[in-house]
């Protein structure tokens, strides 16, 4: 066995032990972002082409996704001087949304990691497992109907993956709902069809106020039935300018539009901040 083999042995072995070990919209600015008691921030970070979400809420922080860039998602945490995410999630191991969790690994103290039950062979997934390693953190298998404890007046219930195994690996996208007393928001990872009808099938409540769209507002994503079923009011995408792929695709923009959803994008419009008070929710 040549070197090259060896590692990707002793790393997927790696991976396994780590699994096996742990079983109403209105807007203002403001030039001060921070979280605060009564209410709950939830910023769409602007990483180009890729993913990363912070939500705060209860003096408690939960991040989804880390963008591909090393350095981007680490130093705007630290710019609002956060030191713990008691919760962090990986939707699924592509390098747009992983790219930058080994830093954020590094630098930040963390209770819970959450990730999908799969593995690649990607620099980025070899090096946010070595980074995990070395800080002795495991992974906490994610999966549909976990719930996660964010505090009072919230509820974040995880309604995918459905499955163990799929051809895609967008389709092992963590998809999780937070409601905040009386609002609702929806992340959906790069979910496509297939996972949205697996969750509609299993008749979760995905009911909600904001929607981040699916695989960076593609056409393999929100299809109409989970868009109806979700009814959002705001849709975000998060997604590159110019990016090579074309997202947002037209045929998801025209969905929106013909439901008259407001939407934000963070290749036009940069971070997004919506705050929520339990009852509205504004941008900030």
């Amino acid at each position: 066995m040549d070197s090259f083999k060896r590692f990707l042995c002793i790393l997927a072995i790696s991976v396994l032990c780590i699994f096996l070990f742990t079983g109403c919209i209105s807007s203002k600015s403001t030039s001060i972002i921070t979280s605060s008691k009564d209410k709950m921030l939830v910023h769409y970070i602007d990483v180009g082409q890729g993913d990363s979400i912070l939500i705060q809420v209860n003096n408690k922080n939960l991040l989804i996704d880390a963008g591909s860039k090393s350095s981007t998602v680490t130093s705007y945490l630290k710019k609002f001087g956060i030191k713990t995410l008691d919760y962090v999630i990986v939707t699924h191991p592509h390098d747009d949304h992983i790219g930058g969790m080994s830093s954020v690994i590094s630098n930040f103290n963390i209770g819970h990691f959450y990730a999908p039950k799969k593995i690649t062979n990607t620099n980025s997934f070899k090096n946010m497992v070595v980074s995990l390693n070395k800080i002795k953190l495991q992974i906490t298998p994610a999966k549909a109907g976990e719930k996660l404890d964010m505090g009072k007046n919230i509820k974040c219930i995880i309604v995918a993956p459905n499955n163990d195994s799929y051809k895609e690996t967008n389709n092992y996208s963590v998809v999780l709902r937070v409601s905040y007393i009386n609002t609702n928001f929806l992340f959906t990872g790069d979910a496509e069809t297939l996972s949205e009808e697996e969750i509609l099938k299993k008749g979760y409540n995905i009911k909600a106020d904001v929607l981040k769209l699916g695989h960076h507002g593609s056409n393999t994503s929100t299809s109409i039935n989970f868009l109806n079923e979700v009814n959002p009011k705001v849709a975000v995408i998060s997604c590159g300018k110019g990016n090579d792929y074309g997202h947002p695709h037209k045929e998801t923009l025209t969905k929106l539009k013909d439901k008259n959803v407001i939407l934000y994008r963070t290749d036009l419009d940069g971070t997004i901040i919506l705050e929520s008070d339990g009852n509205k929710i504004t941008k900030r």
